[in-house]
């Protein structure tokens, strides 16, 4: 791997806005999902549905934005020295720490036998979502060694004693994977993405092309006699290729905007892929439909395209108009990602072993209860900026 010499190397706020307004929205709509009488637009489209509404945007959003980062956060190691070893042993534990708290993370949420539980599922479920803060805190370097090593090893050593604490509701011991939960789906996308990444040196062309082949894969995933869901393996890679299509169009589209210096020029190739992602995705549509739940083509093109177009007015507002003020609400988030979305599920859990209701009724339903998740939003954002004040940051 090559250090990219034309990739523009300084910091991207419209990169960092991005994510911070994708997990602002993400906090919103997941407790905006506990809320009764909730218009549908405001919620995940049903399984069955050929539609889409904000909501299922929220997802790609996120898996967009990492695709734009990889090319910076590899030339950012390259220019620092690193050798292929320590990158590669960094990008396998960042994609393998995603995927255990994802696993973690969905048996807290069904999938057991409570009444063989040799612990309350609240307490267990509060524990899983917990020991992510001691294992992968980025600890100042002034932190001393020795409680740094036992705070990591302590909180590795809890995970592994929840894992022969769980009983499925099969009986068996241990967790398993149902499904790999929205942190496991994203580790799965970026270690795929990554490594093709690494192995074509970044290439603009290659990586266009690569695009494809994983927008292929799951068009064949889920064509039904489709030689791949013959072969199990092979069905897998698929899977994750849907949402590594996301990541990999996220590449794409960072590559065709800084590569280079920037400039107020049209940008016309940008617009040609967003334009290329609808036309694709539309014409697709009467045999795949667009769903969020079933993971369709369509729906990965129209959410890349909406990206896309997003960022572009964001690049223009602050990059080109050089208007960011507005952004610093934003910014806690973006800077604590991980935390703030495992935070809500500490609360909820906590709440729950103990016995603790906070929200009254009158806020868990209507525009009462949108204006209540739009706070609890608000509220973390703020909790986000004395935990980064206070150097309590995730970082995988």
């Amino acid at each position: 791997m090559k250090i990219k010499e034309n990739l523009y190397n300084q910091r991207i706020i419209s990169i960092d806005a991005f994510r911070g307004i994708t997990i602002f929205i993400m906090i919103f709509v997941n407790e905006l999902a506990s809320i009764a009488n909730v218009p549908q637009w405001m919620k995940h489209m049903p399984a069955d549905a050929d539609a889409m509404t904000f909501v299922d945007l929220v997802f790609p959003s996120f898996l967009f934005i990492v695709g734009m980062s990889i090319p910076f956060a590899f030339n950012a190691r390259l220019l620092k020295g690193d050798s292929p070893k320590i990158i590669w042993t960094h990008t396998l534990k960042r994609a393998l720490a995603l995927i255990i708290i994802g696993v973690y993370m969905v048996n807290a949420e069904y999938g057991y036998d409570e009444s063989k539980m040799f612990i309350a599922p609240a307490f267990w479920g509060l524990l899983a979502y917990s020991m992510p803060i001691p294992i992968w805190n980025k600890y100042p370097k002034t932190f001393p060694k020795l409680t740094k090593n036992l705070l990591q090893y302590a909180g590795m050593l809890v995970l592994v004693a929840l894992y022969f604490l769980y009983v499925q509701d099969t009986g068996a011991i241990g967790i398993t994977p149902k499904w790999w939960g929205i942190l496991g789906l994203i580790g799965w996308a970026y270690l795929i993405t990554v490594v093709y990444y690494w192995l074509v040196n970044g290439r603009l062309l290659a990586m266009i092309v690569f695009l494809f082949v994983c927008l292929i894969a799951n068009v064949l995933n889920l064509t039904e006699g489709a030689f791949v869901q013959e072969i199990g393996w092979l069905s897998f890679i698929a899977g994750h290729m849907t949402h590594a299509t996301l990541v990999v169009a996220g590449v794409v589209i960072s590559l065709l905007f800084f590569e280079g210096t920037l400039s107020e020029k049209v940008k016309w190739k940008v617009i040609g892929f967003a334009l290329l992602f609808f036309l694709t995705g539309y014409l697709l549509r009467p045999y795949y439909e667009v769903s969020k739940i079933r993971g369709t083509p369509s729906w990965i093109l129209y959410s890349a395209g909406i990206c896309t177009l997003l960022f572009y007015f964001l690049y223009w507002l602050m990059e080109i108009k050089k208007t960011t003020k507005w952004s610093e609400f934003f910014m806690p988030a973006a800077a604590n990602p991980l935390l703030i979305y495992i935070l809500p599920g500490i609360i909820y859990y906590f709440n729950l072993a103990l016995g603790i209701k906070i929200l009254p009724d009158y806020l868990s339903s209507g525009v009462l209860g949108i204006i209540w998740s739009l706070v609890f939003s608000t509220i973390m954002l703020f909790v986000m900026r004395i935990f980064n004040k206070y150097k309590i940051q995730l970082h995988l």
